[in-house]
């Protein structure tokens, strides 16, 4: 009885401590008193800041993080209602106006801190689609700065439901919470924001471009040793953006990368889809030196091993129908040499972002067709149509086989079933009958 009695004081014992080293982890998580430096008196909607050269970097904070590209949809800008597909359902962006009844208009400078940085929202805890996870790196002096500059937003009534597409359990907000836990490092920036390490900054912090190009495991947190190795995100596939020469930045020039990132093209590649968003609210709106950092890190970070294939046979039967119906069909813009037409039409020779395994955006352009980005720079942004209608899904992969194998470059086959998912995905068009 007594040896009974010692082992139930045992479990108890380390069940107490168990909870409590739980309960340490648990308010690590949630505690914000890095964030107590900001002001906690005054809400935003009663005020609005006077400070001009803080306004003034705290709009260009907001164009790093791409605030607008989320937060406007419709109702007016930063009024939210942009939805964002994830694996779990679909979240709609908030209304980030100084609103006081639909927006943050009842936030306090603390609060926004704790909202932006540390994902604790008005509603409760946030879900990472809003990238607090990249902007717990964010910097007091640009956090304070962003403030400012939202205060001079006009607001705008404008009721969200961010949750309702969200099903149950993905719709409990608290489960937040263990995800945190788990995954969310809130440390501050380990680096010079402003001095070497303003490129780094700039990509992790405000520009979250892990949110994107890092794929994520099975409860949707980014997979860090393939930091920037690719990811498929809301139907289109972000590629690598490393140092691999094959799939990645390794053959492009730092300086051939920061004109793409602040204009949408080099004269080869070009971008479109939620790039080209990415590039029309965001980048376009950096200087050129910052630019120049973030592109100078992305080339400095490791990349995947992964390396060219074995070129496809170009005298194949199947490569040579693709050859025929890429002159016929794609060569008038692109090329006959696949050199395209500058800064109006992509190349396809030598343009790595063609060359992923994943051809999920090759496969969405010909089915759904696609614009690229328009920027002060470089306004006029090319279109492609669809030919979902005019290629059955063997021809549509006969032809981007062909592209992906083609001049210069090496690339894995396209499948006809993995254009016929996108097809049914897409919900495009089937082609239309031989002869009509």
């Amino acid at each position: 009885m007594a040896a009974m009695k010692k082992i139930v004081a045992g479990i108890a014992v380390i069940a107490v401590v168990a909870a409590a080293g739980a309960g340490i982890w648990a308010w690590r998580t949630v505690d914000t008193a890095r964030n107590a430096g900001a002001d906690d008196t005054v809400a935003l909607a009663a005020f609005t800041s006077t400070d001009e050269a803080a306004i003034a970097r705290g709009e260009y904070v907001m164009r790093t993080a791409d605030c607008a590209a989320c937060h406007t949809q419709g109702a007016g800008e930063f009024a939210g209602g942009y939805e964002i597909h994830t694996d779990f359902g679909t979240l709609v962006s908030s209304n980030i106006t100084p609103d006081p009844e639909t927006g943050i208009g009842a936030m306090t400078e603390r609060a926004f801190f704790d909202a932006v940085r540390n994902g604790q929202g008005s509603e409760g805890l946030l879900y990472p689609a809003m990238p607090y996870t990249a902007y717990a790196k964010l910097t007091d002096q640009d956090m304070h700065d962003l403030w400012a500059y939202m205060s001079t937003v006009e607001p705008v009534s404008n009721e969200i439901d961010e949750t309702a597409g969200m099903a149950f359990p993905y719709n409990q907000r608290l489960a937040m919470l263990g995800w945190n836990m788990l995954y969310f490092d809130k440390a501050a920036f380990d680096g010079d924001a402003e001095g070497d390490d303003r490129g780094r900054y700039l990509v992790d912090a405000g520009g979250h471009c892990s949110s994107c190009h890092t794929p994520r495991n099975g409860l949707g947190a980014e997979i860090a040793e393939n930091y920037l190795q690719g990811a498929k995100v809301d139907g289109w596939y972000a590629p690598e953006i490393t140092s691999n020469p094959h799939v990645g930045l390794g053959e492009s020039s730092a300086e051939e990368v920061a004109e793409y990132l602040g204009t949408g093209t080099d004269g080869k590649a070009m971008a479109s889809g939620p790039m080209a968003e990415a590039v029309a609210h965001s980048l376009q709106y950096l200087s050129d030196d910052d630019l120049l950092a973030m592109s100078s890190y992305l080339k400095s970070v490791p990349g995947s091993g992964v390396t060219a294939p074995a070129k496809a046979d170009l005298g194949s039967p199947a490569m040579t129908r693709a050859a025929l119906r890429y002159e016929v069909n794609c060569s008038a813009c692109h090329g006959t040499r696949g050199d395209g037409m500058g800064d109006l039409v992509p190349a396809f020779d030598g343009n790595h972002a063609l060359l992923s395994d994943d051809p999920t955006d090759l496969v969405r352009v010909m089915l759904t067709g696609a614009r690229a980005a328009h920027t002060e720079a470089k306004p006029t942004g090319g279109g492609m149509p669809s030919f979902a209608w005019k290629f059955d899904d063997a021809q549509i992969a006969e032809v981007l086989t062909y592209i992906r194998n083609a001049w210069s470059n090496a690339g894995t086959p396209v499948e006809p079933a993995t254009v016929a998912a996108a097809r049914a995905t897409l919900d495009a068009r089937e082609k239309l009958a031989e002869g009509y």
